[in-house]
């Protein structure tokens, strides 16, 4: 796989938007880098895609049963990490802060395996590389309208009433609130008429480990008629995601550079396909990447001046699953 810079990413996709030809893209947690190609030389590639329903993924052999075996960082380094970011948030350097690490996994099937086993609204495996099946859309563009769907707040289905108690929980409100409060700002940048349509709606996710509930919302906005000429722009004018971020975005950006100490490459970044009239991305979450080293899941969550450490701590390791029937 050859990886192209923010420009030509940008340009690649204006091209490709403006004369209504599919294509295929993904790009960093920085947005510095990426791909974007046209369907033939994604299936050139060997990559896998999906977004709802709509891709190029073969059947899964074999059954779902599958070793999983998750080594997350010590609770000790997770801490040392938190207590900089609680610092930040003490001295108003942000009021949001997403802290995710790297978790060390032993499995006896592929990334490729997992990925097929894997049932998700937004699915990509780059061979080699890395596998992503998403719960949380990035944009939608159909028409003029543009759609995004942030996602934050998460809690173990299995909880008795767990609706109940995350829907009420005060430190999840603010969280979700910041957020949606964060996108509308950013569509309010590429479009007008920025609206919020559903506020705080909850999804089940079954897992290999545990079933989840998350909440979201759907905030929409209206783009000018000549937008695919600017696709590009308008994509990067809205990254990073501002749920694998925080707010203020900026600030927040750099203190999650400082304080994570590993590089989360293509996770949290995001990836899309455009069919020639409208545009689905997501942002890559749920994550395995090949390293040297082995397989690695990245995972995390919101952190904010209400969260209690050993809760965000057992919400990302949570997160370390794959998502199945």
């Amino acid at each position: 796989m050859i990886y192209a810079d923010r420009n030509k990413i940008i340009d690649k996709i204006n091209h490709f938007a403006a004369r209504k030809e599919p294509f295929l893209f993904a790009v960093d947690f920085h947005a510095q880098s990426g791909f974007v190609l046209s369907q033939e030389e994604a299936v050139s590639e060997g990559i896998l895609y999906e977004f709802n329903g709509h891709g190029n993924i073969p059947p899964a052999a074999g059954g779902p049963s599958f070793q999983f075996d998750v080594f997350p960082v010590d609770i000790r380094t997770y801490e040392k990490a938190y207590d900089k970011v609680l610092f930040h948030l003490r001295n108003g350097d942000t009021y949001l802060l997403n802290l995710t690490f790297p978790t060390r996994l032993e499995t006896d099937r592929s990334p490729r395996e997992l990925f097929l086993l894997s049932q998700a609204p937004y699915r990509l495996h780059v061979p080699g590389h890395f596998a992503v099946f998403s719960p949380e859309a990035f944009v939608f563009i159909r028409g003029n309208e543009i759609v995004s769907r942030p996602m934050k707040g998460t809690i173990r289905a299995d909880v008795p009433d767990a609706g109940r108690i995350l829907l009420g929980d005060k430190k999840e409100f603010f969280e979700h609130n910041t957020i949606v409060d964060l996108i509308r700002n950013d569509l309010s940048m590429v479009s007008t008429d920025v609206t919020v349509r559903r506020f705080r709606y909850l999804e089940r996710i079954h897992t290999n480990r545990v079933d989840l509930l998350q909440m979201s919302s759907e905030v929409s906005g209206k783009l000018p008629d000549d937008y695919r000429r600017r696709l590009g722009e308008i994509l990067f004018t809205l990254l990073p995601a501002g749920s694998v971020t925080g707010a203020p975005k900026e600030r927040t950006v750099e203190i999650i550079l400082e304080t994570e100490g590993y590089d989360r490459g293509f996770y949290t970044g995001i990836f899309g396909r455009f069919d020639g009239e409208s545009l689905v991305s997501a942002v890559s979450i749920r994550y395995i990447e090949q390293t040297d080293e082995g397989l690695v899941f990245k995972s995390g969550g919101g952190i904010t001046a209400m969260s209690d450490m050993h809760s965000e701590y057992n919400e990302m390791v949570a997160k370390v699953y794959v998502p199945v029937v």
